[in-house]
């Protein structure tokens, strides 16, 4: 294995998990950019035409495939999933790829935000809106977003 392979996959989640309405990746609302990375490392890209401040943790370079984290002010304002990354899942099973209705199957009706191209099926618990994102039938992302905010990243 190519030692900067080896070096991103210690770092980014190869197989993240979201904890609703708490982490996606061990990432929590309200971190500092130290502590992101800390966590997940400094090998990220940043979002040039982003209005906030916008780092990728792509498995690969150029390619969009891992996790994004937003700042406001300093601190996570939104994490979420790029593209498609194999083995991210929740605790109780439900994994990105899988057929959308196992959403509802695990977490019920929940309210869908359409994003163009995709939808967010979110649910909002306190401060914090957990979202999965469908594409075509598909399971595609996670994310967490403070409350009010939008899901459409």
């Amino acid at each position: 294995m190519h030692a900067l392979t080896l070096a991103l996959s210690l770092l980014l989640p190869q197989h993240g998990v979201l904890v609703a309405g708490k982490s996606l990746g061990g990432v929590r609302l309200g971190m500092t950019t130290a502590q992101v990375q800390a966590l997940w490392g400094t090998r990220y890209g940043r979002c040039r035409g982003c209005a906030q401040t916008t780092w990728y943790y792509n498995y690969r370079r150029f390619r969009p495939e891992g996790a994004a984290v937003r700042f406001r002010r300093g601190r996570v304002d939104a994490v979420w999933t790029l593209w498609l990354p194999p083995g991210w899942h929740t605790p109780d099973g439900l994994r990105l790829g899988q057929n959308a209705l196992e959403v509802n199957v695990h977490y019920g009706a929940l309210v869908s935000v359409p994003c163009g191209s995709y939808r967010a099926l979110i649910r909002t618990s306190g401060p914090v809106t957990t979202s999965y994102y469908v594409y075509g039938l598909r399971l595609w992302g996670f994310s967490l977003t403070r409350a009010g905010s939008t899901p459409c990243l």
